[in-house]
């Protein structure tokens, strides 16, 4: 019975996703050659959030006047100037404030008549940002609406024509299926944001891989972190994105099982402004504001949360081989993080930088869970230096090679390196789940049954014939360092095996009776003379 009713559940959920996705489509066909693919993803997602703040609000104050017996009470149809006096105590309570006329709904329902429309929306969301001031979500709102420019010429050459596109954004998203405000989801929102990624990073000019790590891989990557534990101090992502690695986590955990708050840093602006709308989402779900920390900055060079390190659970998709300063900066080498190895990453390839970060600010007792470009783990030079640092000293758990095609806009088969400080044994895990995928459209999705596999197996650290080998010490040093799975893990040999002995005996008897025929036909040849 509870098989059937989690099959009912799942049926229902794949059926409004599907009608999530038909809907933000809708509104891509409305604009289709007005908006470029990656700032209609913005103007989206934006505008969901406009609405969801707004119905959470309202849904808030609702509920508490109606439970103290105000049943009719609808904070959409009050006078602004009445609002004003309940905004001091929503600020201290949900961290922003937005006045009745400025709902989603309202300017929604004014929006075709008003002239003034993308005037409108630029008075509400800088009232939005500045409603927060003072307030512990100051800082979250700041700027949180400075990539939605309802005055971008890319919206139409004249107001009329930018206005018109804006009616059209607000009304597709008005008419989404999103349930009763009690039930919006934060899945909603990631499956609004991964669709939008599936129909514009593979042609967006950059690779997609580097903004938004797929949820099965997230899943991936939060449970290998996570074995064993029911709750956490903090997860860190050094390299957040869209913040959706710290969403998985929050929702695999539960917001209540991290103890101490989530942590991220991205160098991208529009990213972050997208990680920071993802994490404010979560605050409307009673995750308190108090447990975020999201910087804007550069990782390798400006880290911004010293005070806040070690990190029980770090999970991270960094760029790949991207270009860092690395000797060229004197002072890197003496950096805590990345003195320890006595050798910087190469410049023109940041990976193993991130991989010191990372390590330098996990707790003894912490998970790190990072993906990787593979190129990494067989490399010379300095990279094989910094391989050989964190194999001498014991700190790669698990290295597993993962299908190629796994993420948008880039066809790599990456792979994910697990290190830990409080290892058992001095051996490490090399996993090959290349095959453990299904492909859905132009990529491959790990399934929950790959997920499962892959984690079982890393839990038991187990050998598996073609599958799973755990190495020692002496084996990976004897290797030179190479963490690469292939070295390691036999292949399996798909061929078709031929019985040699077999063969022969059948071709002697073809031979046999290819002679046979020429006897015969010898005989008719002397016959017909």
């Amino acid at each position: 019975r509870i098989t059937e009713e989690k099959r009912m559940v799942d049926t229902k959920k794949e059926q409004e996703r599907d009608e999530l996705h038909r809907a933000i489509w809708a509104i891509a066909d409305e604009l289709r050659g007005a908006v470029d693919g990656w700032d209609f993803k913005n103007y989206v997602l934006g505008t969901m959030f406009y609405r969801y703040i707004s119905e959470n609000l309202c849904n808030y104050i609702n509920s508490g006047e109606i439970d103290a017996g105000n049943t009719d009470f609808d904070f959409a149809k009050m006078p602004d100037e009445d609002a004003e006096e309940a905004r001091e105590g929503l600020v201290e309570e949900k961290g922003f404030f937005i006045l009745p006329s400025e709902l989603f709904c309202n300017v929604r329902a004014n929006a075709a008549n008003d002239e003034n429309l993308n005037e409108t929306l630029e008075r509400v969301f800088r009232h939005i940002e500045e409603s927060a001031k003072g307030s512990e979500a100051e800082s979250d709102f700041a700027g949180l609406f400075d990539d939605y420019d309802v005055n971008s010429n890319k919206l139409g050459s004249t107001v009329a024509k930018r206005n018109e596109k804006l009616v059209k954004l607000l009304n597709g998203v008005g008419e989404m299926n999103l349930g009763d405000v009690k039930d919006h989801s934060i899945d909603a929102f990631g499956d609004a944001y991964e669709y939008l990624m599936t129909m514009y990073a593979s042609n967006a000019g950059k690779s997609g891989g580097e903004f938004f790590t797929p949820a099965d891989v997230s899943e991936l990557l939060t449970r290998l972190g996570t074995i064993g534990k029911t709750e956490i101090n903090k997860v860190y992502d050094p390299a957040c994105g869209s913040g959706s690695l710290l969403l998985k986590a929050e929702k695999i955990l539960g917001k209540d099982a991290i103890r101490n708050g989530f942590y991220g840093q991205e160098i991208n602006i529009t990213t972050y402004n997208l990680c920071r709308i993802n994490i404010i989402n979560m605050f409307l779900h009673d995750v308190g504001f108090d447990k975020f920390d999201i910087a804007c900055e550069d990782t390798l060079l400006s880290p911004q949360h010293w005070d806040d390190e070690p990190f029980e659970l770090i999970v991270s998709n960094p760029p790949y081989s991207i270009k860092w300063a690395g000797d060229e900066n004197p002072l890197l080498i003496n950096d805590p993080r990345f003195a320890p190895a006595g050798v910087l990453a190469p410049k023109s390839k940041a990976d193993m930088a991130f991989i010191m970060h990372s390590l330098s600010w996990l707790a003894s007792n912490g998970t790190a869970a990072i993906v990787c470009f593979p190129g990494i783990m067989y490399r010379g030079g300095a990279e094989q230096k910094i391989r050989k640092y964190l194999v001498d000293n014991n700190y790669v758990d698990c290295v597993i090679q993962l299908p190629s095609n796994l993420f948008f806009g880039t066809s790599i088969a990456t792979c994910i390196m697990v290190m830990k400080k409080n290892k058992a044994d001095n051996k490490t895990l090399f996993i090959d789940a290349t095959s453990e995928c299904v492909k859905v459209t132009n990529n491959n999705k790990l399934t929950p049954e790959n997920i499962n596999r892959i984690v079982d197996v890393f839990a038991k650290r187990e050998e598996v014939e073609h599958f799973a080998h755990l190495a020692s010490y002496e084996e990976v040093s004897g290797n030179d360092y190479n963490l690469s799975v292939s070295t390691y893990v036999e292949a399996e040999d798909t061929r078709e095996k031929i019985d040699i002995v077999k063969l022969n005996a059948e071709i002697k008897e073809i031979v046999a009776r290819e002679q046979v025929l020429r006897d015969e036909i010898d005989k008719l040849s002397l016959i017909h003379i």
